[in-house]
Parts: C-alpha cells; structure tokens; sequence
C-alpha cells in the first residue's frame, strides 16, 4: 500500500466509506442483471420472484425496482445485455469481415457459440421458447430484439455471398432459417438430453463444423461434385 493510502485510510476515512458506496451503487446494475439470469435461467421467468433476484444480488427488493420497474423490465435488460449486444457486435464484425463468405459464415456461427451457446444466457432461447404463449409481450420483445437482428445478421452473410458470385440465388426470408437451425438445436439440446446424458452430448466444435460444410455447399454456386448430375431430373 502507498503512502498516499495509508494516509487516506487513516485520515479520510468518510471519503473511502463514501468511494467504497458510490463503487458499490455502480455495481448493482450488474450485479441484478447477473442474479437475473442465473434464477431465470434455473427456474423459468414465472417461478423466479423479484425477491429471490434481490437476494442472490445481496440487496433489498426495493433496491431491485430503483434499478428496474418490474421483473418484466429486468428480463429484457439481461436480454439486451446478453444477448442484443453480441449481435450488435457480430454485425459490426460482418460489416469489417475480409475475406471469403464462407469463411465469414463459419466464423459467425462460432462466435456465437462462444459469445451465447456456450455461456449462461443460451437458456435464455429455451426458456422463451417454452413460456412465449404465457407472456407474449416477452416474446415481442425477444422477437424484436434478438430473433429479427439475428435474421438480418445471417441475411447480411448470405446476401454477400451472393453478390460476390459464391453462394447462388436464394431465398433469403428463408435461407436463414438454415444457419439459425442447426445452432438453435444445439442449444436446446444442451439443455435437454445434453444435460442429462454424457452419451448423448454433442462436441459443438464438431457439430458445428460439420452443419457449416452441409450449409456451404447447399448454396456454393458451383459445386465440382455434382457437375455431373441433372439436378432438374431430381
């Protein structure tokens, strides 16, 4: 310790309670939003109360709602900061990405992986999923925040392709769904079977290799392989 602490400590010990106050004020946000998710994640979005949230944190449930107006409004904070600001992120990336589509298009699904599939905030796919019909403002919200942007990110990779001459023509309010697919059941799957079996776990690196080359030569816009084939007469 410094000279200039020790002196601090002894001397100024109102104005380090109130630095150590102010630095514990700025950190309940996250402190909240991470008490949040764990509970949301474990429990769903019905069963988690406010309380049991304000509690994980170490606060009281009126500190929570200075913080957030409802538990409603807490849920959507973790999404956005979850999972909306990954996007965001993978979008800036696509927009700087040099090189070829296909490998923009590997990269993208695994850096989703390891920014969501493979973090906490991946239950939160699930857990939308199984409760959107009770809470549907919830899942307008997801929709709009998370779904729609995760669409125009994929659309923006495969658009590219195509411009470039490397993908063929495609469907694209379609196409998109076969990128987001793959990596939404291996999500669901790590919080099912995956969670319950060894044998039944999937090695993502390998699951996601694999469902990358299935996709990339679905839509190349020649492939060497299948020269040879009518694909009319299919």
């Amino acid at each position: 310790m410094s000279i200039k602490d020790m002196l601090c400590n002894t001397v100024c010990p109102v104005d380090n309670a109130r630095a150590k106050h102010v630095r514990r004020k700025e950190a309940r946000p996250g402190e909240l939003l991470d008490a949040a998710l764990d509970l949301f994640v474990a429990k769903g979005f019905a069963a988690t109360r406010a309380e049991e949230v304000a509690a994980k944190a170490g606060v009281s449930k009126g500190t929570l709602f200075l913080y957030f107006k409802s538990k409603e409004e807490l849920f959507e904070a973790v999404v956005r900061e979850t999972i909306g600001n990954q996007i965001n992120q993978g979008l800036a990336e696509v927009e700087s990405f040099d090189g070829e589509t296909i490998d923009m298009l590997k990269f993208a699904m695994f850096a989703w992986w390891e920014r969501v599939g493979n973090t906490k905030a991946s239950g939160i796919s699930k857990l939308v999923m199984s409760e959107a019909s009770n809470f549907p403002e919830l899942a307008n919200f997801y929709q709009d925040n998370v779904v729609k942007p995760g669409r125009l990110l994929i659309r923006a990779i495969l658009q590219r392709g195509v411009d470039r001459g490397e993908f063929r023509t495609l469907n694209m309010d379609y196409a998109v769904y076969s990128v987001i697919a793959p990596l939404i059941f291996l999500t669901m799957w790590k919080h099912s079977l995956g969670a319950c079996s060894v044998e039944a776990q999937l090695d993502p690196k390998d699951y996601i290799d694999s469902q990358a080359d299935i996709i990339v030569n679905g839509v190349l816009a020649y492939s060497p392989s299948l020269s040879h084939l009518n694909l009319n007469s299919i």
